[in-house]
């Protein structure tokens, strides 16, 4: 039973690092549309090109949810879940 509940742990905490990192891609794209600019240094060359924006943001969080097992990728949550609210708090300021 314990290896199932292990199990079920996993699967959520890799799927929740998969859908913060959809979630984080998908704040991205709409904030561009609207004409705001990338303040990552290293992710401002990407997003003006899909195909790697897609592999950086969807494609190696994959490999890696595929690859660590789910505790290691808690401290990555935490940070999307920072991320992801300072997105939308810089978009609810834009639109206010």
């Amino acid at each position: 039973m314990d290896s199932a509940i292990t199990f079920r742990k996993e699967t959520y905490l890799k799927l929740t690092f998969l859908g913060l990192n959809l979630a984080d891609l998908g704040l991205t794209i709409f904030a561009l549309s609207i004409g705001a600019t990338e303040l990552n240094p290293l992710m401002r060359t990407v997003v003006n090109i899909p195909y790697l924006l897609y592999l950086v943001k969807v494609a190696i969080p994959l490999f890696f949810a595929w690859l660590l097992p789910g505790k290691l990728l808690i401290p990555s949550i935490a940070l999307l879940f920072f991320v992801i609210g300072w997105d939308i708090r810089e978009l609810l300021l834009y639109f206010i």
